[in-house]
């Protein structure tokens, strides 16, 4: 959420900069609810001072044995008047918070216009594209008949799920393992296992809630209960309404878990292989800094998943998002988009995110430093990376003609010195 102090001074600059993203802030209804809120505030203040001082006035004359009725006559109805008050009142925070909920983050000065993905700025490319020798294969084409079984799945479940078989299944492990150690063992990230339900509590911390409501799983007979979209809102949401000490940060946190998605607002877009679907894995990074280091910690978790990346030894690139393609929390993301020969294109791999204080007002995250006042965290994470994407991306680059892929070599001794998977058999 946005600062609404900051809303306050200055609305038409902030309807600017939301103009980046695409997004209508409406200045003119936001004027009106401040223009309601100063008036009710003003008018319950009054009638609660005015009480106030009319109940001192009945004590004092009480006290001294004086005749009370005629200032209990002066208050008559005031104190049904103030109930009136405080309930309009309270009605318009409601609606003055539902609109605040309802306004994305501000766009960073550094995020570039532009109305989708076709406008992200390209900052850099890395490794080598391979250059094959036959038409390389897409990962369905790869698994076909058995590795990857998406027609048992769709019986299983629907549309948007795979089975998968053998050394594919290993393969995947490793990935996410090999993630996992990486980034505790050399970016001094601390793991954490979370739920994967939540509560509607942290996903309206984190952002995804009201706005994406449709693009959540709820569960089932639970009013309140989400499967997580990602772990992003659990890890984050640790810290929702603590308070911690500021020695403390900055706080890096990695986890590995499954992630359930609706894919609403997809549109069929990606609807073969594993590109886009309803159930998958990540190994997620996030950190809760200081304020004044949050620039400088997008930059190292940006870099942190770029160097699983480099290790696979898959060619990627690095594209900064525009604003019209800019998430609703984000203040800038950086994407790292991998190279997939079966596509013949770089996909989405990793989003880092940088999320300056929205979520953390959100969730009341705070820090205190010394004997201060406490003040909000910042807030960032990245995937590092998407499991079932890195799997792809491994089996399309690495395949070699035969049906067969080689495993990258930090791989091997998480898949027991294995060199190469047969795709057809699964093994």
């Amino acid at each position: 959420m946005l600062d609404v102090r900051a809303l306050r001074q200055d609305p038409q600059s902030a309807a600017k900069r939301l103009k980046i993203r695409g997004f209508d802030f409406d200045v003119e209804r936001f004027d009106l609810l401040e223009s309601q809120r100063k008036s009710l505030q003003a008018e319950t203040e009054q009638l609660q001072n005015e009480r106030n001082t009319k109940s001192k006035a009945i004590g004092k004359a009480k006290a001294a044995g004086e005749d009370i009725a005629p200032l209990v006559a002066e208050i008559g109805n005031l104190g049904d008047r103030l109930d009136v008050a405080r309930e309009n009142f309270n009605q318009l925070q409601d609606e003055y918070q539902l609109f605040l909920r309802g306004v994305p983050n501000l766009p960073d000065a550094s995020v570039p216009a532009g109305a989708d993905e076709e406008d992200n700025e390209e900052l850099s490319r890395w490794g080598k594209i391979p250059n094959f020798n036959f038409d390389p294969k897409d990962h369905v084409d790869l698994g076909a008949g058995g590795a990857l079984d998406f027609e048992t799945a769709a019986k299983i479940s629907g549309s948007r799920f795979v089975v998968m078989h053998g050394g594919v299944v290993r393969l995947q492990r490793a990935l996410a393992q090999f993630m996992i150690d990486t980034h505790v063992n050399e970016h001094g990230y601390h793991e954490v296992y979370v739920p994967y339900i939540v509560n509607a509590d942290s996903l309206y911390g984190t952002g995804q809630l009201p706005k994406f409501a449709d693009d959540q799983f709820k569960v089932a007979g639970e009013a309140e209960f989400y499967l997580i979209p990602t772990a992003e809102v659990p890890v984050t949401n640790i810290y929702r309404d603590e308070i911690v000490a500021g020695e403390r940060l900055p706080i890096k946190h990695v986890c590995h878990t499954p992630c359930f998605r609706r894919e609403a607002g997809s549109y069929g877009r990606d609807t073969r292989g594993m590109i886009r679907q309803h159930q998958f894995e990540k190994v997620e990074l996030v950190q809760l800094v200081h304020p004044n280091e949050s620039w400088n910690a997008l930059e190292e978790l940006t870099a942190h998943a770029e160097s699983i990346l480099k290790k696979l030894e898959l060619p990627f690139r690095t594209v900064v998002l525009c604003g019209g393609d800019l998430g609703f929390s984000a203040a800038k993301t950086v994407d790292l988009e991998v190279w997939l020969p079966g596509q013949g294109q770089y996909r989405e791999i990793s989003s880092c995110s940088n999320f300056l204080d929205f979520q953390a007002r959100r969730m009341q995250a705070r820090f205190r430093a010394g004997g201060d006042k406490p003040e909000l965290l910042h807030t960032l994470n990245g995937s590092g990376l998407a499991v079932g994407r890195t799997l792809i991306a491994v089996l399309e680059n690495y395949q070699d003609g035969d049906g067969r892929v080689h495993i990258p070599d930090v791989l091997r001794p998480y898949m027991g010195g294995m060199q190469t998977l047969d795709m057809a058999s699964g093994a």
